[in-house]
């Protein structure tokens, strides 16, 4: 790790004096600045990193000095550097793990009712309050593109939109099967029933990422479905999308024409072609190691919603949280902070990055 970061400081060096020497080509010397500007925050910690760990030498080396205030004062400035030496280590390794670049990218989550009839759609409509609020207290905008409602409040499938910087580098973790086991409130014994739901969440995809030819793709327009009385659209808006080759369906019918449900359907198809795309990717470069992230994988549960105990089991975890109400409200950062530090861990083990590879 250490040489890697050498060189990395190396050519940081070498960019502003080459910066220097081309002052009069402007074109070149924003390319200079960009590659600059990509290594400079890893070079900054990287030379913070060692102007403490000369410190702690220093210090260490006086912890023998025959002067006991020196060595008192020795003692107290290592006892200080050392875990800031320790938490900027950590800092690096972490640091020198590849981004996703899909990371900072909105996101389209796709709710859908699992086993369980109306009480897994009722279900489903829990899951889309809890992304919704979650998205407000982090100051990013919902939309619902398409919804299949109930008679009763549930959803047979939603799906919305997220919009808001590092959407997916969050919600990325919520890809998968969720349980809920409760009483529900279509029975009239009292017995507790366990329904699932799945969750699917896609990073949108620019279109120069993913070309999708016209000969590809069957459209087919009809009337959305409304409220009923004067909410019932009387022209043709709603938008079914077929991928001919896959056989993939995307129905889009909550805009007002049927221009912008085209452009929907056809975002969030590039964006599951996308992620198939991805998914085989991983399986290629990962072989040896479950692609937890973002893979949507529908076969694996990842949460459990138990009401009788007030308890929210993340299973990727082994951890509970005895606080439900809060979970539906949008409180799941304590589960999504576990996962970004477990997610690390895997990369800085399989990189070769984990402590006591430098």
């Amino acid at each position: 790790m250490l040489d890697k970061l050498t060189g990395l400081a190396a050519r940081y060096d070498e960019l502003n004096r080459q910066m220097a020497e081309s002052a009069t080509d402007y074109a070149r010397v924003a390319d200079l600045a960009r590659e600059r500007s990509e290594i400079e925050p890893l070079v900054a910690t990287y030379r913070e990193f060692q102007h403490v760990t000369r410190a702690l030498e220093q210090a260490q080396a006086m912890r023998g000095e025959a002067d006991h205030d020196l060595r008192a004062l020795a003692e107290a400035e290592a006892v200080e550097l050392e875990p800031k030496r320790a938490a900027l280590e950590k800092e690096l390794r972490a640091m020198l793990l590849p981004r996703d670049p899909r990371d900072e990218k909105d996101v389209f989550v796709e709710i859908r009712a699992g086993t369980g009839g109306e009480e897994a759609a009722l279900f489903a409509a829990d899951l889309f309050r809890l992304y919704t609020r979650y998205a407000e207290k982090r100051g990013w905008k919902t939309e619902v593109l398409s919804q299949n409602e109930t008679g009763i409040g549930g959803y047979k499938e939603i799906i919305f939109q997220v919009k808001g910087k590092g959407a997916y580098s969050r919600l990325k973790y919520e890809s998968g099967v969720h349980r809920v086991q409760r009483i529900p409130v279509t029975e009239s014994q009292g017995r507790i029933h366990t329904s699932t739901a799945t969750v699917a969440v896609l990073a949108e995809v620019d279109e120069v990422a993913i070309d999708i030819p016209d000969r590809d793709i069957k459209m087919e327009v009809y009337r959305s479905s409304g409220a009923g009385g004067q909410n019932v659209q009387k022209n043709s808006t709603a938008v079914r999308l077929t991928h001919l080759p896959t056989g993939m369906v995307v129905q889009c019918q909550d805009e007002r024409s049927q221009l912008q449900n085209r452009l929907r359907a056809m975002a969030i198809l590039r964006a599951r072609l996308f992620e198939i795309e991805e998914k085989k990717r991983r399986t290629e470069i990962e072989a040896s190691r479950r692609a937890q992230v973002g893979s949507g994988e529908r076969s694996e549960k990842i949460r459990t919603f138990n009401f009788p105990q007030s308890r929210v089991t993340d299973h990727r975890l082994g951890k509970s949280l005895f606080n439900m109400e809060a979970v539906l409200q949008g409180e799941i950062d304590d589960f999504i902070d576990e996962l970004v530090l477990q997610e690390e861990a895997e990369h800085l083990q399989a990189s070769g990055l984990a402590a006591g590879a430098a």
